[in-house]
């Protein structure tokens, strides 16, 4: 199994990402992909990142793990955190470490 890096989403900004919700696709945009400080750790397998994802709805969606697919990327688990709301709907914080 290959780990996600920070270098498989920093060139997919402002594309979308489609989600299963409960049997429904639908689709979040990554405003946001940076690295995180860390201090390095025999054993680690990756640098620590966060991603920030928008969904365009009325409602939040809980925390949990959703299946999310991107062309470029492939299909993937994804635990997404709400971490704020804007005009345009909700914020999702994804962080990997």
């Amino acid at each position: 199994m290959e780990f996600l890096q920070l270098a498989h989403f920093a060139t997919r900004l402002n594309e979308t990402f489609a989600v299963d919700i409960d049997g429904q696709t639908t689709s979040f945009t990554l405003l946001e992909a940076r690295p995180l400080a860390f201090r390095a750790m025999p054993g680690m397998v990756r640098e620590p990142f966060s991603l920030i994802f928008r969904h365009e709805a009325a409602v939040v969606f809980p925390q949990r793990i959703y299946a999310m697919t991107n062309p470029a990327i492939g299909e993937f688990g994804i635990f997404l955190v709400p971490v704020a709301r804007d005009r345009d709907g909700f914020l999702y914080e994804a962080v990997f470490n």
